[in-house]
């Protein structure tokens, strides 16, 4: 992107992948390049099928960005500030990648790649959630290796443990199963200034 896209707003197209799934997760998403990186976080939350119920952080090259902790101890030199750093003047090429993680307990990593650069479209709203595979793994379930056995677990009625995860999941999941025209209401609802 040059100077004169960075001083004027253009749409991003994203693919965010979660890592180290079996079967690929991943959300194709249209956002405005004058976001900050936490009104991104909110739409990832959105758009991946989180809760927003853990802390996060992102990471720029060499950068740490996360949301601001005055009673933080856990880092010598503090992440920036996310409410301020805005996408459009951190990722500034094609094919760039970054990292957002969500979950520092269960360790939710997702690789975020710059795909395009575009010009808005006419009566177009974003962001947009344009293409994606599969569900995204239940809240608090333990990781990516935990969410394998889950899913194998579920997918096995004589499991040991089969009623019991049915139980704690609150029923059935369909892992194969991503709603495209709901995260897209959830992303008209959700209040960014743009």
């Amino acid at each position: 992107m040059n100077s004169e896209q960075q001083n004027r707003q253009v749409i991003y197209q994203l693919k965010i992948t979660l890592a180290e799934t079996d079967a690929p997760i991943w959300r194709r998403v249209r956002v405005p390049s004058g976001l900050t990186l936490h009104e991104l976080h909110l739409i990832i939350q959105i758009i991946m099928g989180w809760t927003n119920s853990h802390l996060y952080r992102f990471q720029v090259g060499d950068e740490e960005f996360s949301e601001p902790d005055p009673n933080n101890d856990l880092y010598e030199t503090p992440p920036r500030d996310s409410t301020v750093a805005t996408l459009g003047h951190l990722v500034t090429m094609q094919q760039n990648t970054f990292l957002y993680e969500y979950d520092f307990g269960d360790d939710w990593r997702h690789d975020v790649l710059l795909e395009e650069v575009q010009e808005p479209e006419t009566g177009e709203s974003y962001p947009i959630c344009v293409a994606g595979e599969r569900a995204c793994p239940p809240e608090d379930c333990g990781g990516a290796s935990a969410y394998a056995e889950l899913l194998s677990t579920i997918s096995n009625p004589g499991h040991e443990d089969y009623a019991d995860v049915l139980e704690w999941l609150g029923g059935s999941i369909n892992p194969e199963r991503l709603d495209l025209e709901t995260v897209n209401k959830n992303l008209r609802e959700m209040r960014i200034r743009s």
